[in-house]
């Protein structure tokens, strides 16, 4: 069964992104591989908010050899050919995704919160995967929003950045 990750930057104060969604105050790190982070998923999970932003000019795609999920209800499928638009049966599509024989990578559920909230809510998130970036923000999208069960994280690696970002990754337990 392929794992669904959860990997994601966060401040300090647990936001993942700024008040606006803005996301100009994480710490670009040239020891950080991207690269390599993206080359251990086939699939990547997003919710509607987070998609529009990958979707913003400047944007990286996403690697054409990526199945690409976008969560919502507004979205229309027409309008979004070279993406899944997911409106409904969440727990069962991920569940599906997870099973698939014909895909050997891991799920990336890039965002947002209220995405993983869900995901994490089902018993279908395996890994919390964090880069603590060295600022506090003070306010913005939470990590994981309220209201939340309390959810029991075993560390099972973590890196410490020069620039001051620290990897912590955490299985779900």
């Amino acid at each position: 069964m392929r794992r669904v990750r959860y990997a994601v930057a966060t401040s300090v104060d647990g936001y993942i992104a700024g008040p606006k969604g803005e996301a100009d105050w994480i710490i670009r790190d040239p020891e950080m591989d991207f690269r390599a982070l993206f080359e251990q998923f086939d699939t990547v999970l997003l919710g509607r908010r987070t998609y529009e932003i990958t979707q913003s000019p400047g944007a990286p795609p996403w690697p054409a050899s990526t199945s690409v999920y976008v969560f919502s209800r507004t979205l229309r499928q027409p309008d979004h050919p070279s993406v899944t638009i997911v409106a409904d049966k969440l727990e069962e599509t991920v569940a599906a995704l997870r099973a698939r024989s014909d895909k050997n990578k891991d799920i990336w559920l890039f965002g947002g919160s209220s995405l993983f909230h869900s995901l994490l809510a089902a018993g279908l998130v395996d890994t919390v995967e964090v880069a603590v970036s060295p600022v506090l923000l003070g306010g913005g999208i939470p990590l994981l929003p309220p209201p939340a069960k309390p959810v029991i994280l075993k560390l099972i690696g973590h890196r410490v950045y020069k620039a001051g970002t620290v990897s912590l990754q955490y299985a779900v337990l």
